[in-house]
C-alpha cells in the first residue's frame, strides 16, 4: 500500500485528495492547523488516514514529519498543497505579518517540509507534486506577494528536478486558475459574499476537479515525468494589458 502526504488537508484541493486517494488504496497523511477538522475527516476516512496538526510556519514540526512510525514512514507521494494569499490590496496597503505568514507558509514551510522527506522519497523513488497557480505566470493587481511565492514554486520545482536527475523522484508543478474552494474566503478575511461575486456565473474548476488530476499524476507510468501543468476553467482566459491615461 502506498502512501501520500498531504499538506492543507482541512479544505479544498488537500481535502478532496485525502478523500480521493484513500479511496483508491492509499494510506493518506493529512496535514493543518485546524485539528477539528482533521479528526472529523479522519472519521470519515478511517484507518487509512492519519491526521497531523500541523502548522506551515514551524519548520521544527515539519521536519519531524520525516519521522514517522511505521507504516506512515513510508510515503511515496508529497502533494505541496497548503498555500495561503494575503489581501488583494496594493503592496503598500497590505500588512506586513500577513505578508510574512504567506510568505513563510508559501515558500519556507514547503521548502522545509520538502528537504525533510527528500531522503525517504529518493529511497522510494517517489513523488512530489507542487500546488504553484497561473498567478505565477499571469500578473493581476494587488498579487505581488502571491504570485511571488508561487512563481518561486514553479521554479524550485523545476530546479529540484535537475537536483534529483537520475534518482527516479518526479516532480510536478500543478498551476491551476480559478477553482471554486475556501481560499477567497480566507484570503478576504472570511467574506463569504465576494467569494460568491467573485465566481458567480462562470463554472469554476473544482476541489475534485484538482484531486482528479492529482490521482492521474501519480498514477502515470514511473518513467513519465509531467514538469509543469497548467489549467484553467473554460470560462477564464488571460487578461489584456491595463492602460492608465491621463
Amino acid at each position: 500500500m502506498k502512501t501520500i502526504l498531504i499538506t492543507g488537508a482541512t479544505a479544498g484541493f488537500g481535502e478532496a485528495a485525502a478523500r480521493k486517494f484513500v479511496a483508491g488504496g492509499w494510506r493518506a497523511i493529512g496535514t493543518g492547523r485546524r485539528g477539528e477538522r482533521l479528526k472529523k475527516l479522519q472519521e470519515e476516512l478511517g484507518e487509512p488516514f492519519l491526521p497531523l496538526e500541523v502548522d506551515m510556519r514551524d519548520t521544527a514540526a515539519l521536519e519531524s514529519l520525516a519521522k514517522l512510525s511505521p507504516p506512515w514512514n513510508g510515503i511515496d507521494l508529497l502533494l505541496n498543497n497548503a498555500g495561503l494569499a494575503p489581501p488583494t490590496d496594493p503592496l503598500p496597503q497590505t500588512d506586513w505579518d500577513r505578508i510574512e505568514d504567506v510568505i513563510d507558509t508559501n515558500i519556507t514551510g514547503l521548502v522545509a517540509l520538502t528537504r525533510a522527506l527528500l531522503p525517504t522519497l529518493v529511497n522510494r523513488k517517489g513523488q512530489i507534486i507542487n500546488l504553484s497557480s497561473v498567478a505565477a505566470t499571469y500578473p493581476y493587481k494587488g498579487g505581488a506577494v502571491y504570485g511571488g511565492t508561487k512563481a518561486f514554486v514553479r521554479q524550485f520545482s523545476l530546479d529540484l528536478r535537475s537536483d534529483l536527475a537520475g534518482s527516479g523522484v518526479r516532480v510536478t508543478s500543478v498551476e491551476p486558475g480559478m477553482a471554486e474552494t475556501e481560499f477567497t474566503v480566507v484570503r478576504t478575511g472570511g467574506d463569504r459574499e465576494a467569494s460568491d461575486k467573485l465566481y458567480a456565473g462562470m463554472d469554476p474548476m473544482t476541489a475534485q476537479d484538482l484531486a482528479d488530476l492529482f490521482w492521474w499524476l501519480a498514477n502515470l507510468p514511473p518513467h513519465l515525468n509531467v514538469n509543469t501543468i497548467e489549467l484553467m476553467p473554460v470560462s477564464q482566459s488571460f487578461a489584456g494589458f491595463t492602460v492608465s491615461r491621463k
